[in-house]
């Protein structure tokens, strides 16, 4: 097991490691401007200049001494974080419901499918004048365009998974003499389930796409902004670690909700093992 491990982690490395190289090899040669595309070890030592410093937390007896990174990489991540998280929670949150509602309901989606479809083709960076003119500056845009991002993908997703539950169930069930209520909490939800999962793991990755643009908007703080902040003085090196660190976060939350799905759905057929 470990020697499968190894094995697929170095083959899943190998061409990241390729493409460094490459262009490690670019940038030594001189066949590209180092002020436009720097080397990844100037982008790295810029990454750990990002990151860093360490600054040193000592209590007031003097117990102790606690290293701690007060550099502006941790502070930027857990504020798009922060705004991540309240986005798609509100998004979400809006969109489970209602998306359940529609699927279970022929009268209702057929009410509100002609205005989903009119406003899902409209991409979140389109709201951000009307969000700066309804909130201002600062968190609350932000995080209403992050809400827009992730309550579509939610949405359609639950819809569909509520709409295409078996038939044999529904009919087996109502020979039964099931009621609607147990049918759609028994049935419905559950079978819907792993199509809800799927359309929360891609709302997230959403909500982490529109967190990057409204934070060079609407906010002085961010990964975003700092990326805004970085083209301003032409600092290549740091404009490519923000998006290195962008990268590095939005995999750890997809790993992330891959695991919780396959936690929530080890009954789901093609999951068990």
């Amino acid at each position: 097991m470990r020697r499968e491990w190894w094995r697929d982690f170095l083959r899943g490395v190998a061409v990241p490691l390729l493409v460094v190289a490459f262009w490690q090899s670019l940038v030594s040669l001189q066949l590209v401007n180092s002020q436009i595309l720097p080397s990844p070890l100037a982008v790295l030592a810029r990454w750990w200049a990002y990151l860093a410093p360490l600054e040193a937390y000592r209590p007031a007896d003097g117990s102790w001494v606690a290293w701690v990174l007060s550099g502006e990489l941790p502070n930027d991540a857990v504020a798009s974080l922060m705004r991540v998280f309240a986005g798609f929670a509100i998004g979400g949150g809006l969109a489970l419901p209602l998306g359940l509602l529609m699927g279970a309901n022929k009268q209702i989606f057929g009410l509100l499918n002609p205005l989903v479809q009119i406003f899902r083709p409209i991409p979140p960076i389109a709201f951000i004048p009307l969000s700066i003119l309804w909130f201002g500056l600062g968190n609350p845009p932000a995080i209403f365009l992050i809400s827009i991002g992730a309550f579509f993908p939610v949405l359609m997703n639950t819809v569909t998974g509520v709409q295409t539950v078996d038939g044999i169930y529904i009919r087996a069930a109502r020979n039964l003499g099931v009621r609607p209520w147990t049918m759609f909490t028994r049935i419905m939800l559950p079978a819907a389930t792993p199509y809800i999962l799927t359309g929360a793991r891609i709302g997230m990755g959403t909500a982490f796409i529109v967190v990057i643009v409204s934070e060079m908007i609407a906010v002085n703080s961010g990964l975003g902004f700092r990326i805004l902040e970085a083209r301003e003085y032409f600092w290549s090196d740091k404009i490519i670690a923000g998006m290195f660190s962008i990268g590095v976060l939005g995999l750890g939350i997809d790993v992330a909700m891959s695991r919780l799905s396959r936690v929530l759905l080890k009954w789901h057929r093609g999951l068990e093992s």
